[in-house]
Parts: C-alpha cells; sequence; structure tokens
C-alpha cells in the first residue's frame, strides 16, 4: 500500500512541477504585457523640458527669427543662458533617468519590445522640433548643400565662398566655413535637396534635415531585429541599447548627425551579406560609405562572409579570390554611379576632404590624449609648442590601427558571426584611435554590436559610456572636454548612471528624502495601499526609489 501510495505521489509531482512552471510563464507573460507610462512619460517631460531649454541654451542660430530681441532673448544671455543650460540638463537628467530604469525592466524580462519603441519615438518627437542640440554639424550639413545646389564644389571650398543664403552659410561654424567637405557626395545630395526645399530657412532645414534622416532610423529598425536573430542577442536588449539610447535619441536624432542614414545602409548590409544576399550587401555598403565614408570599413569582412558561404571544398584562399572578385567589381561600379549621379561627374575630392576632420584635436581621441600628456610633462621642465607631441602620437596610432584592423581582418576570415563581431570591433577602434574621435562616432561600432547577446555589467558600462559621450559637449556643441571640474562631474553622473542599471538609487539618496520626510508623517496620516503594481523590475516595494 505505501509502495502504491508513493507511486501515485511520484507520477503527481512531476504533474505539480509543470503545472506551476506554466503559471509562473504566465505570470510571466502577463508582467511582460505590462506597459511602463509613468518611465515613459518621465522621458517624455525630460525630452520637452530640453526642447523648452533649447533655445537659449543649445545651437541657436546668429538671427533667431523666433526669440530675436523679443521678450525671450534674455534666454541666451548671461544668467538667463546660465538658467537654460541648467534646465536643459535637468531635462536630459529625466531622459537618461527613464532610459536606465527601462533597461532594469528589459533585463528582468518585464517589457518587450513594444515599450521601448514606443519610448524611443515619444522622446524623440519633441527633439525633431528643437535647435541642434550638443553639435552644430547641421548647419555644416546645409552650407555644403548650399553650395551643391549654387554650382560651388564643396570639396574645393567651404561655405563661407557662398555669396547667397546668408542665414545659412553664417550660421556655419567658424572652423568649417573655409574648411571643404567630409562627407559622401550622396549625402550632400540629400543636402542639397533639404536646401533646395527650404532656402534660407534655417529652423526648417534643421527639421527637414532631421526628417530625411529618420529614414536612417527607419532602416536600422528592419535591419536590428533580422540581425538579432544572426547574432544571438535579445531584441529587447538591443532596441533598448541601439534606438532608445541618448546616443540616438539626443545625438544622432537630437543633433542631428548623417551617421544615422549612413547606419541603416551598413546594418540592412551586413543583414543581406548573413542571408547570403552578397552583391545586395556589398553594394548597400557602399552606398553608406557615399553618404560616410567609414562605412568602407566594413567591406573587407564582407567578402569574408561571402567567402564562407561559398559551396565546395576549395581552399579559403581560392574562395576569397572568388568572392573578392565580383566585390570589387560590384563596388567599382556604385561607387563610380553614386559619385557621378551627385556631384555630375567622376569628382574624387571627397576623397581629399576626409582631412579636414583631422583639424579637431581633443582629447576624447585616444593618441591626442596621450600626446597632450607628453608636452604636459615635458612643458614641466621647458616650454615647447604642443603640435610637435600630437602628430607623432597620431603618427604612431595610425601605424598601431592599421595592424589591429589587418589583425581583425585575418580574425574574420571564417565569416559568420565571427566577421561581424570583428567588423565591429573595428569600426569602434578606428573611432577611438583615428582622428578626431567625435562621440557619435562610436553608433557605427554599438549599433552592429548591439545585435549581439550582452552582459549585465557590460550593459552596464554603456550607460556610463552613453551618458559621458553626450556630456563632454555643450548643449552648444562647444566641446567641454577641457573644462576639468565639469568632466569630473561628468564622469560621477556617467558612473551613477551605471550603478543605477544594477540597482534603483546606488546611493540611497530618495531612500534618504523619504525617511526625513517620514519624520513628518504620523501614522495616522499614511494612505492605504491601492494595489496599483510598480513599475520596478524586480520587487514592488521599491518603487519609490526607482
Amino acid at each position: 500500500m505505501a509502495t502504491t501510495t508513493d507511486s501515485v505521489a511520484s507520477a503527481e509531482a512531476p504533474m505539480e512541477e509543470s503545472a506551476a512552471e506554466a503559471a509562473r510563464a504566465a505570470a510571466r507573460a502577463r508582467e511582460s504585457s505590462r506597459f511602463p507610462y509613468r518611465t515613459i512619460a518621465m522621458g517624455v517631460v525630460g525630452s520637452i523640458v530640453m526642447l523648452l531649454a533649447a533655445p537659449g541654451a543649445a545651437g541657436t542660430l546668429v538671427r533667431d527669427p523666433i526669440i530675436g530681441t523679443g521678450p525671450l532673448s534674455w534666454m541666451r544671455y548671461g544668467h538667463g543662458h546660465v538658467l537654460s543650460t541648467a534646465v536643459l540638463y535637468v531635462g536630459f537628467a529625466l531622459v537618461v533617468w527613464a532610459w536606465v530604469r527601462l533597461g532594469r525592466y528589459v533585463l528582468a524580462g518585464r517589457i518587450g519590445t513594444k515599450p521601448i519603441l514606443v519610448a524611443a519615438f515619444a522622446w524623440m518627437a519633441p527633439l525633431l522640433i528643437a535647435p541642434p542640440l550638443f553639435t552644430r554639424d547641421v548647419f555644416s550639413y546645409l552650407g555644403q548643400g548650399a553650395q551643391l545646389l549654387h554650382g560651388l564644389n564643396p570639396y574645393d571650398y567651404g561655405p563661407a565662398a557662398l555669396d547667397v543664403l546668408p542665414d545659412v552659410v553664417q550660421n556655419v561654424h567658424p572652423l568649417w566655413q573655409t574648411t571643404p567637405a567630409p562627407y559622401g557626395p550622396l549625402f550632400l545630395l540629400v543636402a542639397k535637396n533639404v536646401v533646395g526645399i527650404t532656402g534660407n530657412n534655417m529652423i526648417a532645414g534643421v527639421i527637414l534635415t532631421r526628417l530625411v534622416l529618420l529614414l536612417g532610423l527607419a532602416g536600422m529598425l528592419w535591419a536590428l531585429p533580422r540581425l538579432v536573430r544572426h547574432l544571438g542577442g535579445r531584441l529587447p536588449v538591443t532596441m533598448w541599447l541601439a534606438v532608445a539610447s541618448p546616443m540616438t535619441v539626443i545625438h544622432l536624432v537630437g543633433g542631428p548627425h548623417n551617421d544615422l542614414l549612413m547606419l541603416a545602409f551598413l546594418t540592412i548590409g551586413v543583414w543581406a551579406a548573413l542571408e547570403h544576399k552578397h552583391a545586395l550587401a556589398i553594394a548597400l555598403v557602399t552606398i553608406g560609405m557615399l553618404i560616410k565614408p567609414t562605412a568602407a570599413i566594413a567591406l573587407p569582412f564582407l567578402v569574408w562572409v561571402w567567402a564562407n558561404h561559398l559551396p565546395g571544398e576549395e581552399s579559403l584562399f581560392r574562395r576569397f579570390v572568388k568572392a573578392v572578385t565580383p566585390s570589387l567589381a560590384i563596388f567599382g561600379v556604385v561607387f563610380t554611379a553614386g559619385t557621378w549621379v551627385s556631384l555630375g561627374s567622376f569628382n574624387l575630392g571627397w576623397v581629399t576632404g576626409l582631412q579636414a576632420p583631422q583639424i579637431i584635436a581633443n582629447w576624447l581621441n585616444f593618441p591626442t590624449g596621450l600626446g597632450e600628456v607628453a608636452h604636459t610633462l615635458v612643458n614641466f621642465v621647458v616650454d615647447v609648442p604642443v603640435s610637435p607631441f600630437v602628430t607623432v602620437a597620431r603618427g604612431l596610432a595610425w601605424m598601431a590601427l592599421l595592424g589591429v584592423m589587418v589583425w581583425q581582418w585575418w580574425k574574420a576570415r571564417h565569416g559568420g558571426r565571427e566577421a561581424i563581431l570583428r567588423m565591429a570591433i573595428t569600426l569602434l577602434a578606428v573611432a577611438l584611435f583615428a582622428p578626431p574621435t567625435l562621440p557619435w562616432y562610436l553608433t557605427w561600432g554599438f549599433v552592429v554590436a548591439s545585435a549581439f547577446a550582452w552582459r549585465r555589467i557590460h550593459l552596464a558600462a554603456m550607460v556610463a559610456v552613453s551618458v559621458f559621450l553626450v556630456l563632454v559637449y555643450y548643449p552648444t556643441g562647444e566641446q567641454s572636454l577641457y573644462d576639468w571640474w565639469f568632466i569630473i562631474g561628468v564622469i560621477a553622473a556617467s558612473l551613477y548612471g551605471a550603478a543605477s542599471l544594477w540597482k534603483p538609487d546606488p546611493l540611497g539618496l530618495v531612500a534618504a528624502w523619504r525617511r526625513r520626510g517620514d519624520q513628518f508623517t504620523s501614522d495616522t496620516e499614511d494612505t492605504p495601499q491601492t494595489g496599483r503594481e510598480s513599475e520596478h523590475p524586480t520587487t514592488p516595494t521599491s518603487r519609490a526609489t526607482s
């Protein structure tokens, strides 16, 4: 009898475990269907605050038709400008806070992709009509597009040579007034058509540029889920990292930056290569290169993917030759046609224009920073100029970078995921070691890498990097890298943001504030629990500190 009872019990145990597991799965499904309304709303409030402060603190116009000398002109001068800047940073903090909260929900499996995309679009929407944030590059885009529109070669002259559209010309940063364009001819064709529509209206030009660049975001959104299936990542993590992050919301859209358009062709091209659509992949990435030349770095890696997809038992060398030959032919045709269509001739002046950004020197570029440190040490002993130190450091870095690129390319020779990972690493290496290094350049590698699997500690590091890379430039677009006290604050804020991905309120500041408030609240004043679910991804009792 005991044996029979034990048998029944042992048979029922798996059934109970199965029912418990089903119940847990159903609970997880219900949990993941909840929508983080308050978190999204927090980010929307932050974006609106940034929009309202931007006319006084961001990349404002020389002749502003909205503020001008009217009653709001105080926002652009003196204490008004300081107040506007402080308010804009408050808005930025709210956006970052919302993004980190969203990340905790993602890591806890509480939300899927839809809330992340809704949050990203909601945070971007107010910034579509804001003045340029943390950059003034869009004014250069319009100036160079105006040159092409009026028959002046942007690769021979800077916008200052243009004698029409005065508002467009005078708003280009002084550094770029006499500098040839460093962008691909296809993007200048885009800028030319924008200026052809908006003319001398700078506000309309900035807004229309953003709307055009959103096509790049659409391309990324199409490609990333497909890349995740190939590269082994989690789609919510990828979307949180590549689409909802401050690097995309504030830099690429709020900026805006043409990197967003290039990334669309890059990500779709990588997907096409993994899907055995190799001719399409080479063509798409070549088009991306005609927008932002650095996309060309991906091409040699895609050749390895093609070579490894070829059938047969031939040697790696033979398969490589079979892949590189059509790749070069496709590249040549697309490159020639794209340049001709954009410029009306096969003008390679844009290749030499790539040297123009190298006039930017700051320690965000690793070799430049090393050169400046060496100069500082030597300068304690003897007064010497900084340029030789920076030049030598950059020269050595170029040689080291070339070695890294060749090594990563060779490590990619087996194709597949490994080739794409090596490609992302190389894109990041180029952004860091090839002058100049500008914050949004790191999106080249990050967006591709976001489709891989990530550990939580690495995602926390990405929070710190993302916050840092936005704040190292002032909202006006000028760098803050040599304002050392400010940079110390930026580093502290970045580390706090990273720690917040692990634990809400890591320093206990909100909890301390609540405890202090509780001293003034009697037990009879406590409100009963409403039963509303907390948005916190782990424990419902920690809503107040999240």
